[in-house]
């Protein structure tokens, strides 16, 4: 490098930060986790211990593993704590209850007996004093690959020092409320009352971001028919309707900026936003492990600074909060929220080490460095937690890096103001427009992005994991200076090129009968034709089966479909349909009679026309061929059609031919009742799908004894119609046919030649 004179001046190297010293924190969270793991089934934990020992003797921390094996038996305990709490409503389950407590615009809390419970369909009220009829019933578990847990995520939400909810009040209908007489409700209901003058979709926005309530945000939708949630999801911006570190950060960091300009002493500069944080947690949001663990650091970091004891080592503090966490709520391990919340932090706190091994011309004070910034934050998130974000959400939106760089400024001016108003009260309205438009800005760029292809992805299994680890090992080794950049970037590509190979050698060729509850959804998947038949429905609730049935295809590995049918109006088999042409490329859409009175199948018409998605209203002889693999229409016929739409379902065969002559017969028939059973003509099957969930009413004797079918599976879930019914069960046990049902053994797989 040459001066001004001409002189040669050397390069000035940007120094390497230097490895923290491993402190009391770290070895608080290796505990945690080594006793946590293997309790909740992860076997490998218990190498935690071992690791523990070996970084005390290298750290010359001799009390090292005696403050993780401290912390492990307070976890340990508070686990089992958790765990072994008695269901007090366990005698009621299955029946019609009224029930009164106190609504917090997620759970119910119930007093006598002392007991949560999760409300289908949310009240409308926000919070307060209801009484609630309806069904009481077990939460469903896991029964589809890539599903939700609805069992497991409710005990997550319980914790030492808080129960758990126990059960899931279906079809609930208020009775009566009343305002909420605890603190915490009125202070959320003052803060929604800056906002009850903006849009629907803005105080949603708010709502989420300011208070952590997301609940609208699954149902709104933008003007191309997608829901906010869904638009969020597929544009990389879903952080930004959790609320986390960066709120936090923006709504202290605007608190303390207004502080610095008021003539006060240096320690009110940080007891300020402290107070703040503690009221903020306590008063003003829901309890999530992004803002707790945001709130937490934050508020320790400032009573640090606060009492003169310096600013904390970062990585310490994000350990020594993690196993406080743990410790409270050991449940939450296992949730997405608090591993993409911890891991997306994890990779932020490498970001002076990245920033040091870059070219000082990308580094130097004003733009250059504020975009390599939040160039490098955004990558560095999205590195740390990419295999839980491919795994959980079926892809990888290719927008995100943009998206995220055009939304930061909009949510920095956005949440400090929209906090305003909610602090205002009604008086927030004056602050309206600007809140209106910074809302319609992000909702634009999350609907515009949302556009974007995504990267599609199924489940991660041990051969992703192995191949992101070895990538992650390469990055490493270059912060730590030990490899060039060529070999960490090849490194990378490798894994990358590794990840990109088929997971199986020969693709599956399989009938997947879906468990989504009381409703259909059947996937036909072969090399040459992917056929989804219905998509499931929850009529009396407001759960989005797609939320369901989606996941369950990406795990499986489909990302577009040939062909979606929808045998017939009922909202249980194709109100899920709707989200799933808006989540994936669909061929064509098969319709029987078109149903004007159907407010389920306009909806799904409507996405159709919007996603392109052409229509065709299929008749008995219309066939659907590809390979191996043939679909007969055999109903509706004609232009005959019934008022009853039960009466005019799809009804399909399935003809699968293997080698050396052996072939394979199903029949999918939809809700057809038995009077129409017999103008099929099906002939003999191998495998017969009960029609309308085991009725009374189908499945008759002359259809068993005409197809001959030593398999039938019922679609049902609970349900008060009595599917399957005790007629249908005796009749297949006296045609000795072995039955499959998806409410006891969940989806069923049955391999095709």
């Amino acid at each position: 490098m040459l001066g001004r004179a001409g002189a040669a001046v050397p390069a000035v190297p940007v120094p390497t930060p230097a490895a923290p010293r491993l402190g009391a924190p770290f070895f608080l969270l290796l505990g945690v986790l080594g006793a946590l793991l293997p309790a909740l089934g992860y076997g490998w934990g218990w190498a935690l211990w071992p690791l523990a020992l070996g970084l005390a003797a290298w750290e010359r921390r001799p009390w090292g593993l005696a403050a993780a094996a401290l912390a492990g038996a307070l976890a340990f305990g508070s686990l089992q704590t958790v765990q072994s709490r008695p269901d007090p409503l366990q005698p009621w389950l299955g029946a019609q209850v009224t029930l009164r407590g106190d609504w917090d615009g997620q759970f119910l809390t119930l007093r006598d007996p002392p007991a949560r419970v999760a409300l289908s369909p949310r009240p409308s009220e926000r919070r307060g004093a209801v009484t609630v009829s309806g069904r009481l019933l077990p939460p469903r578990s896991r029964s589809v690959p890539g599903g939700f847990d609805q069992a497991a995520w409710l005990r997550s939400q319980g914790g030492l020092f808080t129960l758990a909810p126990t059960a899931v009040l279906a079809g609930a209908q208020v009775q009566s409320s009343q305002p909420s007489g605890w603190a915490k409700g009125a202070v959320q209901g003052w803060f929604e009352s800056g906002w009850q003058s903006l849009s629907p979709r803005a105080e949603a926005l708010l709502r989420g971001a300011e208070l952590g309530d997301r609940s609208d945000l699954n149902e709104l939708q933008l003007d191309s028919g997608v829901t906010v949630r869904d638009a969020f999801q597929r544009s990389g911006l879903t952080h930004l309707l959790a609320l986390s570190g960066q709120h936090v950060t923006l709504l202290v960091g605007a608190l303390t900026l207004l502080l610095t300009r008021l003539p006060l002493p240096a320690w009110a500069r940080y007891a300020g936003p402290a107070l703040f944080l503690l009221a903020y947690l306590g008063m003003v949001v829901n309890t999530s492990p992004s803002v707790v663990r945001a709130g937490l650091t934050g508020l320790l970091g400032l009573t640090a600074l606060w009492l003169g004891r310096g600013r904390l080592d970062p990585p310490s503090l994000v350990a020594l909060v993690a196993a406080g966490l743990l410790v409270a709520y050991p449940l939450w391990l296992v949730t997405p929220g608090f591993q993409l919340s911890f891991l997306a932090v994890g990779g932020l706190l490498l970001l002076p080490r990245v920033l040091a091994r870059l070219p000082a011309a990308w580094t130097r004070p004003g733009p250059p460095l504020w975009l390599t910034g939040s160039l490098a934050v955004t990558l560095l998130a999205q590195a740390a937690t990419l295999p839980l974000v491919a795994g959980s959400f079926g892809g990888v939106p290719l927008s995100s890096l943009p998206a995220n760089l055009l939304a930061g400024p909009l949510m920095a001016l956005l949440i400090p103001l929209g906090f305003l108003a909610g602090v205002l009260g009604p008086l927030g309205a004056v602050l309206k427009w600007p809140l209106e438009a910074l809302s319609a800005a992000l909702l634009w760029l999350a609907e515009t992005f949302g556009r974007w292809p995504l990267l599609p992805w199924g489940a991660v299994g041990p051969a992703g994991y192995l191949a992101y680890g070895l990538a992650a090992l390469a990055g490493g080794l270059w912060l730590l200076g030990r490899i060039r950049p060529p070999a960490a970037l090849a490194t990378a590509l490798a894994c990358i090129l590794l990840t990109a190979l088929p997971p199986r050698l020969s693709p599956p060729r399989q009938l997947v009968f879906l468990d989504v509850g009381q409703g259909d959804s059947t996937l036909i998947q072969t090399p040459e034709l992917r056929v989804l038949v219905d998509g499931g429905g929850t009529p009396r609730g407001d759960y989005d089966l797609s939320r369901t049935t989606v996941p369950a295809l990406h795990s499986l590995g489909v990302h577009a479909l040939d062909v979606v049918v929808a045998t017939h109006s009922d909202s249980d088999h194709i109100e899920g349909l709707a989200g799933v042409l808006r989540a994936m490329p669909v061929g064509e859409l098969w319709i029987g009679h078109h149903d004007p009175d159907s407010s389920s199948l306009a909806d799904l018409l409507a996405v159709a026309e919007q996603r392109g998605v052409p229509v065709r209203e299929v008749r008995r002889g219309d066939v659907a061929q590809a390979g191996r693999l043939r679909l007969d229409v055999l109903w509706p016929q004609g232009r005959v059609w019934s008022t009853e739409p039960n009466e005019n379902s799809v009804a399909l065969r399935l003809t699968a031919s293997g080698g050396e002559g052996q072939s394979f017969r199903a029949a999918l028939l939809g809700d057809l009742p038995a009077p129409l059973e017999h103008s099929l003509g099906l002939g003999q099957v191998d495998l017969l799908k009960a029609p309308h969930h085991g009725s009374r009413h189908s499945t008759s004797a002359e259809l068993l004894q005409e197809t001959g079918a030593p398999h039938a599976v019922v679609s049902v879930g609970f349900n008060t119609f009595g599917h399957p019914s005790r007629e249908v069960q005796e009749r297949l046990k006296a045609a000795g046919v072995r039955t499959w049902r998806t409410d006891t053994q969940g989806t069923v797989v049955w391999p095709l030649p």
